[in-house]
Parts: structure tokens; C-alpha cells; sequence
């Protein structure tokens, strides 16, 4: 994306920070995998959301005061020698061209430019992302950071910027949304290369190889998560990544995968008949996961509220596992649907920002109902992608069939 993408994101973000003010973010660094293996680096959303720089080990630095603003971004010193082995790092006017920066430091300059700020300029509070999944979670390497800048400057005040951040990723620039949609058509694209190689017999990562070999050979950055290639029972495991059991005739597969262009995410299911050819049963469910995904689009517009979207979908698959005999009751749906209809979508699958919130244009929500029956041996989820326009919703993965018609004629015509 151009480089005033990243400008506009910080110009937002300093609206939210208060006066003598620093924020500081990290890129973050690779873990060590085992021996002299690290794992894929991969940088921190948020980070990448203010920068548009994807290298470890750089820092960026936000300043507010009363009649200023600055930017700062800290990058590692060239090391020639090093560079022979893996590759040469970011330049500064590199990091300058590509995130719009005007001020570029080495990192030996960071923990200088740390002490002027609050000792000689007295700034008075410092925002660090405290991202953290619950209570019981070790401390991050930000936290120890954060820690030991209040035990140097007791006069600061640490807090957390991570909110201000994820609200502002919920609603998607244009720029965003053509790097989603790139993201949705090479996954719709590798979809349809499952479906037209499906058949009895094979092992479900087999199949999943054809999805693999399309994303790379467009130019994905990276899968968006762990692939679910799913066949008969197995579909009704809500997160079955393991894929390795044979598809066998009359089988349903459910494909839940997305694929990720310059860390922007898609998120797609899809559920046919290896054979082609869907049972009585099979399509009586599927049929019936399909009237909730239509009925939830439809819902998807500016003003309304997400989690009274979720609970018309729970309401409406109840419905429909009475329809299909499978509940008396309504409260008792949870044995056949027990997730959300969906989350927001972005540099994250699951995208940051709280749940229940308003919808605005610009904003991409997936939508998902699924039906899981482990006794007949029948899973189906369908799950599409959709933007949150001025008049109403956009989706996204229109151009991945979904319809049972449509399903059979493309597995016949294979």
C-alpha cells in the first residue's frame, strides 16, 4: 500500500493520545524454533498498521506535545557481513519511502532518544501495546519493557494504547479492502481447484495440497491460518486441522481456509460432496445452513448492532434444527451450533476490536452458521465475507459459488 496509508493511520492515532505523550511500538522479533531455527517472522499488527514496515526488530516512536507531533522510526545499522547470510535489512530511506517517515535512527540511537524525551522533555506518560489474553499469561517482552521504563523514570505514567489501536482497525480504508479482496479471490480461486480435483479415496491433505500450490503460485504472503480440510465426521470438529483422513464416497468436505496478500485476510468455508453429488440428507442441511447465511447478509447493514445479529443467527439455526428433527427446543441448539456468527476481518482472522459493537461502513465481517451432526456424520458451515457499505453490505466472496445447483453443475463439469 502507498506510504500515505500509514501516515493517515498515525494521524488518526494521534488524535486519540494525550498532550506530552509518547507512544512506543515494536515490530517484534522471531522466536527461536529449535537449534539455530527460528521460527517465520511475522510482525505485530498493529505495528505493521502504523508503519507498513515488515522487518523485526524496529521500533517506532510517537511524540505529542502541546504544539508538535513527531514520528520516529528506529532501524537496525547495516551489518554487511551479516547480510551475506540472510539477506539485507531495511534502509533508512527505504523505511522512509515506504511508511512516509521523515525521521530514521539506528536502534543503538533508541534508548538515547527514550531518555531525552521524558527526562529533558518531560514527557509525562508513556503508551505501550498491553495486548494480553488473560490474567494468568506471562509477562510479554513489551510488559518487561514497560516495567522496567516505570522503575527508570517513576515520574512517567505507563498505559495502553491497544484499544485506540483496535478500534481504529475495525473500520477498513479502501486500500485495505482491495488488499482483502485480493487476498479473497486467490482463495475463492484455490477453492475451486479443490472442488475440481475432489474424488473418493483421497487423503484430505492431499486434496489440500491444490489449495496450498494456488496460493503460492499467486503471490499470497502467507495462509491465514492453519487449513481445515475436514471430511465427514470430521467436519463436526470446529477447528480440526489435523487432515489426514481419507475422503471416502459420500463423504461432504468442509474447507474452512483464507488466504493472506501483504497480511490482509480472507476467511472462506466451503461444504460439497467429494463425489459431486450431494445425498437427500446432506442437502436438507446444507439447504438449511444456506437460509441462515442469506438471512444474516441480509441483516448487515450501518447502525445495527453485531452481537443482535448474533443472536437472530443462533435463533434462526435453532429453527432449523427443529425443521430438520434434530432439537424439540430451541435451547437446545447448542448441541448441533455452539460458535458466533462470525467476527471481524483484517490483519487478523480473527481482527481486533470488542464484539458488540455498531456497524459502520467500511467495516468486514465474516458470517458462518454452521450445523454439525457427528451421529450421521455431517458437518456444513458456509461462510462468506462481507463489507459494511454507506447504504447496506458489499460481499466480498460473491464470486464463490455456494448455491447446491451451482455446486453439482461445477463437479460435473470438472
Amino acid at each position: 500500500m502507498k506510504a500515505e496509508v500509514f501516515i493517515k493511520n498515525r494521524e488518526n492515532l494521534f488524535k486519540a493520545v494525550e498532550e506530552n505523550s509518547a507512544v512506543i511500538l515494536f515490530a517484534g522479533k522471531a522466536p527461536k524454533k529449535t537449534a539455530d531455527e527460528a521460527y517465520s517472522f511475522t510482525p505485530n499488527r498493529n505495528f505493521y498498521y502504523l508503519t507498513g514496515i515488515d522487518e523485526e526488530e524496529i521500533t517506532l516512536i510517537l511524540v505529542k506535545k502541546k504544539d508538535e507531533q513527531r514520528t520516529i522510526l528506529f532501524v537496525k545499522e547495516p551489518d554487511l557481513e551479516m547480510e551475506k547470510w540472510v539477506g539485507k535489512s531495511i534502509r533508512a530511506d527505504e523505511a522512509k519511502e515506504k511508511g512516509g517517515f521523515t525521521e530514521v535512527l539506528y536502534t543503538k540511537e533508541f534508548e538515547g532518544t527514550i531518555h531525552g524525551l521524558i527526562f529533558k522533555e518531560e514527557i509525562e506518560k508513556v503508551y505501550f501495546d498491553l495486548e494480553k489474553d488473560g490474567f494468568l499469561e506471562r509477562e510479554t517482552l513489551v510488559e518487561e519493557f514497560a516495567r522496567n521504563l516505570k522503575n527508570k523514570y517513576p515520574q512517567v505514567s505507563v498505559k495502553n494504547i491497544y484499544n485506540n489501536i483496535a478500534e481504529l482497525r475495525l473500520v477498513k480504508s479502501s486500500e485495505e479492502v482491495e488488499n482483502m479482496q485480493k487476498a479473497i479471490d486467490i482463495t475463492i480461486e484455490g477453492v475451486e481447484a479443490l472442488m475440481k480435483n475432489s474424488k473418493p479415496g483421497m487423503m484430505e491433505y492431499e486434496l489440500e495440497a491444490y489449495y496450498d500450490f494456488n496460493c503460492k503460485r499467486r503471490g499470497a504472503t502467507d495462509v491465514a491460518f492453519k487449513t481445515i480440510a475436514a471430511a465427514g465426521v470430521n467436519a463436526t470438529i470446529l477447528h480440526y486441522v489435523d487432515n489426514n483422513s481419507i475422503i471416502n464416497d459420500g463423504d461432504l468436505i468442509l474447507f474452512d481456509l483464507g488466504s493472506q496478500y501483504e497480511y490482509y485476510n480472507a476467511d472462506i468455508t466451503r461444504t460439497f460432496p467429494a463425489n459431486g453429488k450431494f445425498t437427500e440428507r446432506q442437502k436438507q442441511v446444507y439447504e438449511a445452513v444456506l437460509r441462515v447465511n442469506k438471512k444474516v447478509i441480509d441483516e448487515i447493514k450501518p447502525g445495527v448492532n453485531w452481537g443482535d445479529i448474533n443472536t437472530k443467527a443462533t435463533d434462526w439455526v435453532a429453527e432449523e434444527c427443529i425443521a430438520l428433527g434434530l432439537i424439540d427446543d430451541k435451547k437446545d441448539v447448542r448441541k448441533y451450533y455452539w460458535h458466533s456468527i462470525g467476527h471481524s476481518l483484517g490483519l487478523d482472522t480473527h481482527d481486533v476490536g470488542k464484539r458488540n459493537v455498531e456497524l459502520k461502513p467500511g467495516m468486514v465481517y465474516t458470517v458462518e452458521p454452521g450445523i454439525y451432526i457427528a451421529e450421521e456424520g455431517i458437518g456444513v458451515r458456509i461462510e462468506d465475507d462481507i463489507l459494511v457499505t454507506e447504504d447496506g453490505n458489499e460481499i466480498l466472496t460473491k464470486a464463490m459459488i455456494k448455491e447446491v445447483s451451482e455446486i453439482e453443475e461445477f463437479m460435473r463439469n470438472r
